[in-house]
């Protein structure tokens, strides 16, 4: 028995589908990936910040907002906002994801 020439090539064709769909698989898998570890960064920055600004909280709002702004910088975080009320800090951090999303700006 012969095969049909119809058939002839139709494994390439699904080998090339199954590469493609398994590099974008990686590719998003790997997104999910620097994202959380964008997450994890951005809470030990902030951490630190919250505990530089509560270490110079006695001198004063600036101070303290001014010594969290160097800590999150030191981390390549950035300082979105400081907020000193009595013996509580309160900071909100931003970093950026590593690789392609955060040149993108994600």
């Amino acid at each position: 028995m012969t095969a049909g020439r119809g058939d002839r090539g139709s494994a390439t064709v699904l080998v090339l589908a199954l590469a493609v769909s398994l590099a974008v698989i990686g590719g998003l898998a790997s997104a999910v990936g620097a994202v959380a570890v964008a997450r994890h960064r951005a809470s030990s920055a902030a951490d630190l910040a919250a505990l530089a600004a509560a270490d110079r909280a006695l001198a004063g709002p600036a101070a303290a907002c001014a010594a969290a702004a160097r800590a999150a910088r030191a981390v390549s975080a950035v300082l979105e906002s400081c907020r000193l009320t009595g013996e509580v800090v309160a900071v909100e951090v931003a970093v950026r994801p590593p690789g392609a999303l955060g040149s993108w700006g994600m």
